[in-house]
């Protein structure tokens, strides 16, 4: 050990030791750092995802899902980028959250309606339930309109309903209480109808919205007095 000018033999000894364990301790504070670096990158990478889904929900459900997503990035506080890394795009953003935005109330409609035994209330529910969601939720008219035919959960949707739809009629046509010629394709047609006015055209006031689903409801029942 070399002479040190103003410090004793023990002293210098023991400054070289503490030097000595700080380097030796570099390699372990890095490598423990390192996981906690990820943790917190994986937290934001999290929090991003579900401040985009929120955002999403909330600005499908009020607009429908041709919503611009720079929209979609300024409300989640992210930028258009960020939702194309977490979700790869649109497409991707849409099947995250459609259980969310149109399923979830579709289906309990399908499923309620399947519960009714009265053909006639059944049909009466199923398309008055059904009319409702379009008025209230344009992304259902943009499911219906099969705005973005890529999206494989869109799809599926449109085939959950469409299947709904000859099953209602073929048992309100079975029991006698639509008019015999009023067929599956009908209402399909009369649905995408109304997916595209309320899509392209201007919103009815909701009363006289409900006022022509009564006039549908009694232009395709049975007819019980002889009218054509």
């Amino acid at each position: 050990m070399p002479h040190v000018a103003g410090r004793g033999q023990e002293e210098v000894e023991e400054v070289v030791e503490t030097m000595a364990d700080a380097v030796s301790a570099g390699p372990r504070l890095r490598a423990d750092a390192e996981p906690r670096a990820e943790a917190r990158l994986r937290a934001d990478a999290r929090r991003n995802s579900e401040q985009i889904r929120s955002a999403a929900i909330g600005a499908f459900q009020g607009r429908g899902l041709t919503v611009p997503l720079e929209e979609v990035a300024k409300a989640a506080g992210v930028s258009k980028a960020t939702i194309f890394n977490r979700f790869g795009g649109r497409i991707g953003l849409i099947e995250a959250v459609i259980e969310e935005v149109v399923a979830a109330e579709l289906f309990a409609v399908i499923d309620r309606a399947r519960t009714i035994d009265d053909s006639g209330e059944r049909i009466a529910y199923y398309l008055t339930a059904l009319r409702d969601l379009q008025y209230r939720q344009p992304a259902v008219n943009d499911v219906l309109l099969q705005t973005y035919p890529d999206s494989r959960q869109l799809m599926e949707i449109c085939r959950v309903g469409s299947d709904a739809n000859e099953e209602i009629i073929a048992m309100a046509r079975t029991c006698g209480v639509l008019r015999p010629e009023f067929t599956a394709d009908d209402l399909h047609a009369l649905v995408i109808d109304t997916a595209l006015a309320l899509k392209h055209g201007e919103l009815p006031p909701r009363d006289a919205y409900d006022r022509r689903t009564t006039y549908l409801l009694d232009g395709i029942r049975a007819s019980s007095s002889g009218r054509p």
